[in-house]
């Protein structure tokens, strides 16, 4: 069993224009296209069973018609998609957007501070991580040279914070910034996912930040639409893992997560 913990897709109309956008960002060309039948289609010819999916509201009027597509995404491959919902700081509605997400079968919250402009240890994110704490867990972007929203200086203190809420820090806990995240996140109870990192670490590199934040934490995800699936595979190929590790990594951990809000 695979499961890729990070993908975005969006509606077919947009979906160019959006993965287009997430490229412009980062200043790297995207492999695929963001529709979900892509993801499909690619993720299964890497070998991949099953793909947690979301996408981010960029402003607070995006959030139910994202959260709507995400919820019939699910609906129309329930044994291949899991679903995280989007939330905007900014929203009035903040409360009945995440009971919405829950009612309609969405498993977690998907944050991206870089694109939604919020700092994520500000008082308004917190009435999001209020929400989901003991309820779900929350995906959070993490890192970027370039921003002070996402740092891990700034995700280490919720921790003690809210003690029953579990958090997956992105991109090994710091994209572009991967030591620096490590040695403020390694001794919180983190989790953090493998996406958009392989492509700039060393195997050896992938190798000691496992062991940093033990094989129990690390949750194997890819990015879709910014990496190809085959070619991330091929990356983990060189990173030396135990039978057990991988079966760790690559789905058992996020299975044991969402198993706690069953």
């Amino acid at each position: 069993m695979i499961i890729d913990a990070h993908t975005h897709i969006f509606p077919e109309m947009i979906a160019k224009k959006a993965s287009l956008n997430i490229g412009n960002f980062y200043g790297i060309p995207m492999a695929h296209n963001g529709t979900r039948e892509k993801l499909l289609e690619e993720g299964t010819a890497a070998g991949i069973d099953k793909f947690l999916i979301h996408s981010v509201a960029t402003t607070p009027k995006q959030v139910q018609s994202i959260n709507s597509f995400i919820a019939k995404s699910v609906e129309l491959y329930p044994d291949r998609f899991i679903g995280f919902m989007t939330l905007h700081p900014e929203s009035e509605n903040l409360k009945e957007e995440f009971n919405w997400g829950i009612e309609h079968g969405l498993q977690g919250v998907k944050l991206h501070p870089d694109f939604q402009e919020f700092d994520l240890n500000s008082e308004k994110a917190k009435e999001i991580y209020k929400l989901a704490e003991g309820k779900c867990p929350v995906l959070i972007h993490m890192g970027d040279y370039r921003t002070q929203y996402s740092k891990a200086e700034k995700l280490a203190p919720l921790f003690d914070e809210f003690p029953k809420l579990d958090i997956i820090a992105a991109h090994f806990g710091g994209y572009s910034e991967w030591e620096n995240a490590a040695a403020y996140l390694s001794l919180t109870r983190a989790y953090v996912d493998t996406s958009s990192s392989l492509f700039e670490l060393s195997p050896e590199k992938v190798r000691e930040l496992i062991n940093i934040y033990t094989p129990e934490r690390v949750i194997f995800g890819t990015d879709y639409p910014m990496w190809d699936a085959c070619d991330e595979m091929r990356r983990w190929e060189d990173i030396p893992l135990t039978e057990e590790e991988r079966e760790l990594i690559f789905h058992k951990n996020l299975e044991n997560l969402l198993a706690k809000y069953k």
